[in-house]
């Protein structure tokens, strides 16, 4: 049987570049997500199975689990990159806005990974969560999805430590600015200041090392890794993918040079 992968937000940006990078590398990809036209695009691109529906729903995540094994898969990796988040500081976020955030970034991958372990131990397999870099430091008007993006690096550390030494490795990547659609609306009023989506991110990534945003192909390609018997040895990792910008001093920045 084939290694099979589930993934939360399959349908666009990062999980279905992951999709991509899983399905290349013989895996069978399960997706899960919220809109199923682009899931229907992707598992058709991927050879994949679509499975629509709500990531933090705990009995439709182990149906997808099901139905991924009972179309030829062996369970062996669980990739959580739904997510989402909005704007706001304590004073003007909501409290339901603020527990949608969470519902979307924190409860969705417990849910999946408690929807996920049974086949996982028995496979000794893997566990990779898309956190981001908002999750290791803080930034303005982001109350809800830092706070969130937060728990979700502490729960795969977490789960680490109950979970490695029944065979399961589990590690969070945190990336920075990535060239995807939920990037692209929340640069919009950035890109009406500076006249264009790509000023946008070159603004937004300016005083990371890298100076630019990465691709979702890039981030893909290091999840795929970590999935893979090739990061073995790796667990309770924390792995940044930010063009170096988590390295940056924000006391030391007007001592960059600007090219």
């Amino acid at each position: 049987m084939r290694p099979a992968a589930l993934i939360t937000g399959g349908g666009t940006g990062i999980g279905a570049a992951t999709a991509r990078a899983l399905a290349a590398d013989g895996w069978l990809v399960g997706l899960v997500g919220r809109r199923a036209e682009p899931l229907a695009a992707i598992a058709a691109e991927t050879g994949g199975c679509a499975f629509p529906g709500d990531a933090a729903d705990l009995a439709h995540l182990e149906s997808a689990v099901a139905e991924l094994v009972a179309a030829g898969g062996t369970l062996r990796g669980l990739v959580c990159s739904a997510g989402g988040g909005n704007a706001g500081t304590a004073l003007t976020q909501t409290q339901d806005g603020f527990e949608a955030v969470l519902r979307q970034n924190l409860t969705a991958p417990f849910l999946a990974a408690k929807a996920c372990l049974p086949s996982l131990i028995e496979s000794n397999g893997a566990i990779v969560i898309v956190a981001s870099l908002a999750g290791l430091r803080a930034g303005p008007a982001s109350v809800a999805y830092g706070s969130a993006k937060a728990g979700a690096v502490h729960l795969a550390r977490m789960l680490s430590v109950d979970h490695s030494p029944q065979g399961v490795r589990v590690n969070a990547v945190c990336p920075g600015w990535v060239r995807t659609p939920m990037a692209d609306d929340a640069l919009a009023d950035l890109a009406l200041d500076t006249g264009s989506l790509d000023a946008a991110y070159a603004e937004a990534t300016r005083h990371a090392p890298a100076r630019r945003p990465a691709e979702a192909a890039e981030v893909a390609d290091t999840v795929a890794w970590l999935v893979s018997e090739r990061a073995s040895g790796i667990t309770g990792a924390t792995i940044t993918i930010d063009g170096g910008a988590h390295v940056v001093d924000a006391e030391g920045i007007a001592f960059l040079p600007e090219n």
